[in-house]
């Protein structure tokens, strides 16, 4: 069997249904930027606040996490890093079906991948957010110790020392982490959801 010998199912119960449930629209907001940028940090802070405040469903897909279960077969080769980013954007898609507003921490360095994963959605369901911090502060932070690995070559192919990382061209959204402490940050994230009327606040206003 080939691919022009599937037909997917047509379900009953689709999308703006599950949403109707909801007191969101369904959402992919994409964290991208260098390691030890502070994207899984925002991301965490962000679901606690969309939960906790407004009462949202979501869900976060981070980079270690998938590699631990889903894509535990994939190594660190370009290819591989691809189909890694391939993978979770598909599986951002069945999410976002669901109704879900899906958080995703990736370093995902280049923009023609990134871009593969905005063409899976509707225009405005995918947000790129760059998580932007210089790249010598991110070697300072080195929270897992992998830059000092990468400079002395013990890692091959690692983001901002031997493979390079593409600043998205046209993101929804720039975070200075650099600048801005976490919660600011998100407070960013959060605005720009309700101006876009993406939910609606059930609490105080951020």
């Amino acid at each position: 069997m080939n691919s022009n010998e599937l037909h997917p199912y047509q379900h009953v119960v689709h999308r703006d249904l599950r949403s109707s449930l909801k007191n969101h629209l369904p959402l992919v907001i994409w964290l991208t930027g260098y390691p030890g940028s502070g994207k899984s940090t925002i991301a965490n802070a962000l679901e606690a606040r969309l939960v906790h405040e407004y009462k949202a469903h979501t869900y976060i897909l981070d980079g270690d996490n998938i590699r631990c279960g889903l894509n535990a077969d994939l190594g660190f080769s370009e290819a591989d890093r691809n189909e890694n980013i391939r993978r979770v954007g598909e599986l951002a898609k069945l999410m976002y079906d669901a109704g879900l507003i899906v958080i995703t921490a990736f370093i995902s360095p280049f923009q023609a991948e990134r871009n593969k994963i905005r063409n899976l959605f509707e225009p405005d369901a995918f947000w790129e957010v760059f998580v932007s911090c210089p790249l010598e502060i991110c070697m300072k932070r080195d929270p897992k110790g992998l830059y000092s690995k990468a400079v002395n070559e013990n890692l091959q192919e690692f983001t901002g020392v031997s493979s390079p990382y593409e600043i998205p061209l046209m993101p929804e959204l720039i975070l200075n982490s650099n600048e801005f402490g976490i919660e600011e940050c998100v407070s960013q994230i959060i605005n720009l959801i309700i101006d876009k009327e993406i939910l609606i606040p059930t609490s105080k206003k951020v």
